[in-house]
């Protein structure tokens, strides 16, 4: 079975971005990550948490974009 469900999006969905702080408290999590800086369970649970919504803000920009004439 498949369900399709219809959402109105915001016009302006295509700026959504991570806020500020946000996106740099995922950047300093990811750098230390690179630098070979083990992350706790919490800070990893954490950075999984952000590049999920990052990755999903993404999509959905991308779908705004799609659709914009």
């Amino acid at each position: 079975m498949t369900l399709t469900i219809e959402v109105d999006l915001p016009a302006d969905l295509a700026r959504f971005r991570l806020p500020e702080a946000v996106a740099t408290r995922l950047q300093t999590l990811l750098d230390r990550q690179d630098a070979g800086q083990p992350l706790s369970p919490p800070e990893r649970d954490e950075a999984e948490g952000l590049v999920d919504l990052e990755e999903f803000l993404t999509l959905l920009r991308l779908r705004a974009e799609s659709m914009t004439p």
